[in-house]
């Protein structure tokens, strides 16, 4: 791996069995992610992001290729690379402050306790500790999801589609909210969106898929500083850059894809 590369894919490879024969999901992926990047991967249904993911974060294995995190291959998963999902995955019958203690297991109580409690208050939950998840908004479950996979104090965060069940000022509050945490936390972050306009508000680099199979196509790189202002000219640019890219594959892309 290069110097401050985090996360490495080469030449991945992965098919699943379907009616009785071989669908190849993935060919030849590659890429890197470098130490407090965020990237953003778009493409359509059916390209393989999620799997993408799921083989970085050790949920599954490749048929060839291979991928590296912190300098270590992936065999399984590990704490140095967590998973967000958009169903939040919180269990409903622990309190906001027992699921963030989740992964803390190897600490004592008191340093459970005090560390989710830390988190809890960098994502504006500190009061909400002792409620329960039906208690929550969907925006502050997913705020609740983020301070457990923070508390473990992982290298690399995996997102799949962390915001798209929110409504749009939810999801807009938890984009500005991703990226103060970030600043904080220096965390390096993989997502897959379908929405255009998270993909250029969040990222620095964009990897563009093409499906059948699974490749990586374009990657654009986002030359703007941040706060990003989605009036902006430079914004409107990178937003039709990316969607004449994917109106290039066809009428199904403008039906798709947010902007």
């Amino acid at each position: 791996m290069g110097a401050g590369v985090l996360v490495e894919v080469s030449e991945v490879s992965k098919a699943y069995k379907a009616a009785g024969k071989n669908e190849q999901i993935l060919s030849g992926i590659s890429l890197q992610v470098k130490e407090g990047e965020i990237i953003s991967i778009l493409g359509q249904s059916g390209c393989g992001k999620s799997t993408l993911l799921n083989l970085i974060a050790g949920f599954d294995t490749p048929d060839r290729g291979t991928i590296y995190t912190a300098g270590i291959e992936v065999k399984e998963p590990a704490k140095r690379c967590v998973m967000l999902f958009q169903n939040y995955g919180l269990l409903p019958w622990r309190s906001v402050l027992k699921n963030v203690e989740l992964g803390l297991l190897d600490l004592t109580e008191a340093e459970r306790r005090s560390r989710a409690l830390a988190y809890l208050k960098l994502v504006g939950l500190e009061d909400r500790a002792d409620h329960f998840p039906h208690q929550l908004s969907g925006g502050m479950q997913q705020r609740a999801a983020l301070a457990r996979a923070l508390a473990i104090r992982p290298q690399i965060i995996l997102m799949d589609e962390p915001f798209a069940a929110l409504d749009t000022f939810t999801r807009y509050y938890l984009q500005n909210e991703l990226l103060n945490i970030h600043a904080n936390e220096k965390t390096t972050i993989l997502l897959v969106t379908h929405d255009i306009d998270e993909a250029v508000f969040l990222s620095d680099r964009i990897l563009i898929m093409s499906a059948g199979p699974g490749q990586i196509r374009k990657e654009i790189p986002i030359h703007s500083s941040r706060p990003r202002d989605r009036g902006h000219s430079d914004f409107q640019h990178y937003r039709k850059l990316i969607l004449d890219e994917f109106r290039l594959t066809g009428p199904q892309a403008s039906e798709e894809y947010s902007i």
